[in-house]
């Protein structure tokens, strides 16, 4: 062979370790000999790496079993090969579960033992192809989920490559929806810790001492009802990452002992007088503002800057409207996939109308929305559903406003709702390029109410400019006070 490869054998008779060897040594191979499953141990654990170990099963003290177990504690990648007088079919189960890759009985043939090196190098091919995919696959699947078209999210992208690798906790800020927990999960995935354990908390699900029973884990007896001991995320995250989202909503007592772990790697069980040891990466996120939970004392400094080494703010959806299209693909494919429905091609109508809309929800709102969309496949109804949304929007901070003396409450949502109206109407003109029965249709109203809406709202002068016709609508309903005795007509579900 070009190169030595190094064979490890342990066997308790002399006879078989020098016949091994002497066959071993003839192709190329680099022997070592060992007389027990203790001294195998002891060279595993100097970091010594053969790239096969013949394992006896019957050995006095530690058999060959219990040897295999411990070998796998210390490196699940070794290659062992189980060496036995007998072929009981439990053995040989009970070999192969805990991580052997083939089982030769005794006596052997020098063909057999060559064939088993063959299998165990095949193996070791086919677990090394399964790695690499199974990496491709998780880079994929971030990929796909941190969809990134605007500059912003762009240099997010880039500043969750560089600080991934980098084991040192992260905070994370944003409004509700905008994508905090994809950004954890992308950090860990990049990270040296990707084949561990990622562990999310949601802070602001349990209360205070239900949240430490979570988070530190109890011992039996600890208080009503803990007939039995249970690890905590801390625990259960060991040399991964945990997620703490919402940590603002955090009691004050819990943040000293979580700066206490983040100080020390070392906490406390409820009920236990042990100190439990944990590597940990932390990723904290929250919605809140933290410099103004600060002052009022609601949030730790001292927690805050242990935690902050590194942080990355995530905007509104509304300020990145360029993602809005590319996500509203994204979830259509998602959601057709999971329903098992042929995927709907939304409208042009429907994908102007979700730039329009500000998405106080950000992506959670509009993955809502598509889920609808997909399962109802009503486009119209979608389109809608985003005016009817539009309008309130619109409408919101006016209602806000003091009343006037000389307008009642009742005349005010009247002009409001007016004023809504007007603008769906006028809307749904131009996007069917003011053919009225198209837009009743897309309006959900009869088209006798759709002349009768324009001709109060000055909108049945034709093809002029909609801005113009709209102003000049709007400043006659600011004119004018609405009257009780005006026709009944179905009110737009749009406005």
């Amino acid at each position: 062979m070009a190169t030595k490869d190094k064979i490890l054998v342990v066997d308790d008779e002399p006879s078989i370790r020098k016949y091994l060897q002497t066959l071993l040594e003839v192709d190329g191979f680099e022997v070592e000999t060992v007389s027990s499953g203790k001294d195998a141990l002891d060279v595993i654990g100097k970091g010594e790496k053969p790239e096969f170990i013949i394992l006896d099963v019957l050995m006095p003290e530690m058999d060959g079993l219990e040897t295999l177990r411990q070998l796998m504690r210390v490196d699940r990648s070794l290659n062992v090969i189980m060496l036995s007088c007998s072929n009981e079919v439990t053995t040989v189960v009970e070999a192969i579960r805990l991580g052997a890759l083939d089982y030769l009985t005794k006596p052997f043939e020098k063909p057999e033992l060559d064939a088993a090196f063959l299998k165990c190098r095949q193996k070791q091919q086919l677990r090394s192809e399964n790695q690499a995919l199974r990496e491709y696959c998780e880079a994929l699947t971030e990929d796909i989920s941190f969809l990134a078209a605007s500059p912003q999210m762009l240099k997010i992208r880039q500043q969750i490559l560089q600080i991934a690798p980098v084991d040192v906790p992260v905070f994370i800020s944003g409004e509700s929806g905008v994508g905090k927990e994809v950004v954890a999960r992308m950090i860990h995935l990049r990270s040296t810790r990707r084949q561990q354990a990622f562990v999310k908390v949601n802070c602001a699900a349990l209360p205070g001492e239900l949240l430490e029973s979570e988070l530190f884990g109890y011992d039996q007896g600890a208080f009503t009802g803990a007939v039995r001991s249970k690890p905590g995320k801390f625990e259960l995250a060991n040399k991964g990452t945990i997620f703490l989202d919402e940590i603002a909503e955090m009691s004050p007592h819990l943040q000293a002992k979580l700066l206490h772990v983040l100080q020390d790697g070392q906490y406390s069980r409820l009920g236990a007088r042990a100190v439990v040891n944990v590597d940990v990466r932390v990723l904290a996120a929250t919605n809140m503002d933290v410099k103004e939970a600060m002052k009022t004392g609601r949030f730790r400094e001292d927690l805050y800057y242990r935690l902050n080494v590194l942080s990355i703010h995530i905007p509104p959806l509304r300020e990145r409207t360029a993602e809005i299209p590319l996500l509203f693909r994204h979830f259509l494919v998602k959601y057709s996939e999971k329903y098992q429905k042929a995927a709907p091609d939304p409208s042009k109508h429907l994908l102007e109308a979700a730039l329009r809309y500000a998405w106080p929800g950000n992506l959670r709102e509009l993955e809502n929305f598509v889920k609808r969309y997909v399962i109802l496949e009503d486009d119209q109804g979608s389109f809608r559903e985003l005016l009817e949304m539009t309008g309130q929007q619109r409408t919101s901070p006016r209602e806000e406003a003091p009343v006037p003396k000389e307008q009642g409450l009742k005349a005010l949502v009247r002009g409001l709702k007016d004023e809504a109206e007007m603008e769906a109407i006028a809307d749904a003109l131009e996007k069917t390029n003011w053919c009225r029965k198209d837009a009743a249709k897309m309006l959900g109203i009869s088209y006798k109410a759709l002349l009768y809406k324009m001709r109060q709202f000055n909108l049945d002068s034709g093809r002029g400019s909609r801005s113009a016709s709209a102003k000049a609508a709007k400043e006659a309903l600011e004119r004018e006070t609405p009257k009780n005795d005006s026709p009944a007509v179905p009110a737009i579900r749009g406005s």
